[in-house]
């Protein structure tokens, strides 16, 4: 199938191919063993969310074990233990990084920066990312700085010769009207000028190591709204998600469980919950509905951090929006799980009250959940 420009996943030998270009057939060995990394892109593809992929040992990568040794009746410890590593070794023959090439198109792409202020964040048609880096970031589930470690210098760690003489050096609108509109949990950052591709590390055309995630297949006619699936390709997500039953959100561990109607745990994120100011209401909501690629309403009198006399704005969609690329409605007024602008804060920072994922597991859970599904939330 194709994507649009924006949407276009790579072609490069993964599960849900989307593009014309392609590496099939250009093996580059990588320069090191990354078991971390391995061991992150095997847990990403089965449900539980390691976050941003970075092939180190932190907190959202245990809380990903501590799923998997659950869901798979292990001793739970949230350690790469001998046990575990037997359990994942089932997917061994899955490297952890893989070369890509970036699409032609995404060169020719325009970026913009956010500004802070809610106003002029008003008059954009639309909060996207604001470099060809963070749209590669993103879409393998990582970071740009990841993505310069796994490619020193510009060209895929392992790449020597005439393969790394054929790497470039470096130098570089998805809208749908969503159900319910998401009221606030935070803003997003920078000032609004136009940028290109080439303001990048990494440019278009250019062969590049990235984390082997999957699980990506989009299943043809499967997404009615072009928008939508455009999205699930920028992000890498796939269309097949087990259905979940149940959402239990606990505030002190920061995780997000998804069990099925026979209460088998079926997926683990790692989430950020409420604060001192907002915390998280603890007790037994309902879903109202699923926001995809959300506008945002900016309500000043709803952030204990904003004066109330600010006005209120009508902010546009996008990934970089203030709830990421999904709203998920609760039964609790002005509370919603969502994505975020800002991957790497997820389990770090806390929020406005609401439960915030990265964009890939939000739109991920989307996938999983309907007006049916419980959500619980402990502390």
């Amino acid at each position: 199938m194709s994507a649009s420009r924006d949407g276009a996943a790579m072609d490069d030998g993964s599960e849900g191919a989307m593009d014309g270009t392609s590496t099939r057939g250009t093996e580059i060995a990588d320069a090191k063993e990354r078991p971390i990394m391995q061991a992150q892109v095997v847990l990403d593809r089965q449900g539980f969310g390691p976050g941003v992929i970075d092939g180190k040992m932190g907190a959202s990568t245990r809380n990903a074990l501590e799923g998997f040794q659950e869901a798979n009746d292990l001793e739970v410890t949230g350690e790469l233990d001998e046990e575990t590593k037997q359990a994942l070794d089932e997917w061994s023959n899955i490297p952890a990084t893989r070369v890509v090439t970036i699409p032609a198109s995404w060169g020719e792409m325009a970026f913009r920066d956010i500004p802070d202020d809610p106003a002029k964040q008003a008059e954009m048609e639309r909060m996207g990312y604001e470099s060809l880096d963070e749209k590669i970031a993103e879409r393998f589930h990582t970071t740009a700085a990841v993505l310069k470690e796994l490619n020193p210098n510009g060209k895929p760690a392992g790449a020597t010769g005439a393969m790394a003489s054929s790497s470039a050096t470096p130098s570089a609108s998805a809208s749908a009207t969503p159900t319910p509109t998401p009221t606030p949990t935070g803003t997003a950052s920078a000032s609004a000028s136009a940028s290109k591709a080439s303001d990048s590390f990494f440019t278009a055309g250019q062969q590049i190591r990235v984390p082997n995630i999957g699980a990506d297949m989009i299943k043809p006619g499967s997404i009615q709204d072009k928008g939508w699936q455009q999205t699930l390709a920028s992000l890498g997500v796939g269309t097949e998600q087990p259905k979940v039953a149940r959402i239990v959100v606990d505030e002190s561990e920061g995780w997000l469980k998804g069990y099925d109607a026979d209460d088998n745990l079926v997926a683990m994120f790692t989430v950020t919950t409420g604060s001192t100011n907002d915390p998280l209401p603890v007790g037994e909501w309902g879903i109202t509905g699923v926001g995809r690629n959300p506008p945002f309403s900016y309500q000043p009198d709803l952030f204990w951090d904003v004066p109330d006399d600010e006005e209120e704005q009508q902010l546009p969609p996008g990934p970089n929006g203030p709830v990421g690329v999904v709203w998920i409605d609760l039964t609790k007024e002005h509370y919603g799980i969502h994505g975020t602008s800002a991957p790497e804060t997820i389990g770090r920072v806390q929020s406005h009250g609401c439960v915030r994922l990265t964009n890939w597991d939000a739109a991920r859970l989307a996938g999983m959940v309907s007006t049916n599904t419980v959500v619980i939330f402990q502390a």
